[in-house]
């Protein structure tokens, strides 16, 4: 009886320590608690003055931002698939450090939504871009996340892309095969200003059918003085071509596409299509990337959403009489300055919305230090071309102020106890 109790006592024991040595081996592929803890974390608006702020990682030196490739955007990428987050790509290269931060912050002034910036740079702009938002106040840099990235071109001659048009803007081509852990993107110029929450033409992603992929606006809402339809050498999307310095992209949805081309029989992916298509009309295009995405969609018209010319409105637009009734009506909702007109008189109703934005100090009342000076001057500007019609560019801007106010209003607002 003795050794039956022996034996029965053994085996318990053993039985106990296998039960130990298994749950203690599981618990070893976890990850620590403190692990956990340590997550960075969106973090939540709990007022009004936050609508003007969002995410910022904290600063590391450029060289290794731009030397280790895998690093950039990490403390942000489980947040970024967890939340519902705005991605907003940028390329700045040479001279174009100012009209960037300007851009970046028109967009945290007015949009709700949490954003990702994705920040493509030449070396020498890494370290300026961070010595740049280190500046903002800590309720504006606490609350936007931005990674930088190399300019790099995945196939072909990365010198000939680099300058094809302007500095660096063919990079905009390579967004989908870069950026492969975003799903949905909006890609601005850095002569870009937000009149009006970002979250509102991120919506036009929704908008999307089963085949479109990306959106952008007519180059031009008359034929007959649009450029494409007078001077174009290739072909182009529609009547008068589209302007690619806004553009709202499902990264997936073009990464999973096989396009139509002049080239060969079958379709292309995005990536292995833009060397031959660059290669075939290099001696034939003038606006460069703008020009490829042209004929891209020229042959694949169906992947294409076009939204109305308020949300890219350029000079162009009044420079030749006011053509964009959408901005007649509702507002210019993000304006475009290209040509150059935020740096000199040609067209200085341009200029005074750029300084305006420039010159308001953050957290300051948005209607006394931003909507009343830019209102004022632009009395200077009634006169001119782009001027004589103030509403078009003051009516999007006070209507998104004023949807500020309110909503600063009822938040402090509380209801009287019953």
């Amino acid at each position: 009886m003795r050794i039956h109790c022996k034996i029965v006592a053994i085996a318990v024991c053993f039985g106990v320590f296998l039960l130990l040595y298994f749950f203690g081996g599981n618990a070893a592929d976890e990850p620590p608690l403190n692990e956990v803890a340590k997550e960075k974390h969106f973090q939540s608006f709990n007022h009004i003055e936050d609508i003007g702020s969002f995410f910022h990682r904290k600063p590391q030196p450029s060289k290794q931002i731009l030397k280790q490739k895998s690093e950039v955007g990490r403390p942000g990428s489980k947040v970024t698939q967890a939340e519902d987050v705005m991605h907003l790509a940028v390329v700045a290269c040479g001279n174009r450090l100012d009209e960037t931060l300007n851009m970046v912050k028109s967009a945290l002034l007015f949009s709700i939504q949490k954003i990702k910036f994705h920040i493509f740079a030449e070396e020498n702009l890494a370290e300026q871009f961070e010595k740049g938002f280190s500046q903002w106040p800590q309720t504006v840099s606490s609350r936007f996340h931005y990674s930088i990235y190399p300019i790099t071109f995945s196939v072909g001659n990365a010198d000939e892309w680099k300058k094809l048009f302007k500095p660096c803007a063919a990079q905009r081509l390579f967004l989908p095969v870069i950026l492969k852990d975003v799903d949905s993107l909006l890609y601005v110029d850095t002569d870009v200003l937000f009149l009006r929450p970002m979250d509102d033409i991120w919506k036009f992603l929704k908008a999307f059918n089963s085949t479109q992929l990306a959106a952008m606006a007519p180059e031009h809402e008359i034929p007959k003085i649009g450029w494409y339809s007078r001077f174009a050498r290739h072909p182009f999307y529609g009547v008068t071509g589209v302007n690619s310095g806004v553009m709202l992209m499902n990264l997936t949805r073009i990464r999973s596409t096989l396009f139509r081309n002049s080239m060969i029989a079958s379709g292309l992916s995005w990536e292995n299509l833009l060397h031959p298509l660059y290669q075939k009309y290099k001696n034939h295009i003038t606006w460069g990337d703008q020009d490829l995405l042209n004929i891209i969609f020229h042959y694949n018209p169906e992947c294409l959403y076009i939204f109305p010319c308020q949300w890219n409105y350029r000079p162009d637009h009044c420079m030749y009489g006011s053509n964009c009734k959408a901005a007649e009506e509702e507002g210019v909702s993000i304006l475009h300055g290209n040509r150059g007109v935020y740096h000199d008189e040609k067209q200085p109703a341009f200029r005074v919305v750029y300084d305006a934005i420039r010159e308001y100090p953050f957290e300051e009342n948005l209607f006394q230090s931003l909507f009343y000076p830019l209102q004022t001057k632009f009395l200077d500007t009634v006169n001119t071309l782009c001027g004589r019609i103030p509403q078009v560019f003051l009516r999007q801007i006070e209507k998104t102020m004023r949807a500020v106010y309110e909503k600063k209003v009822v938040r402090r607002v509380r209801l009287p106890r019953e």
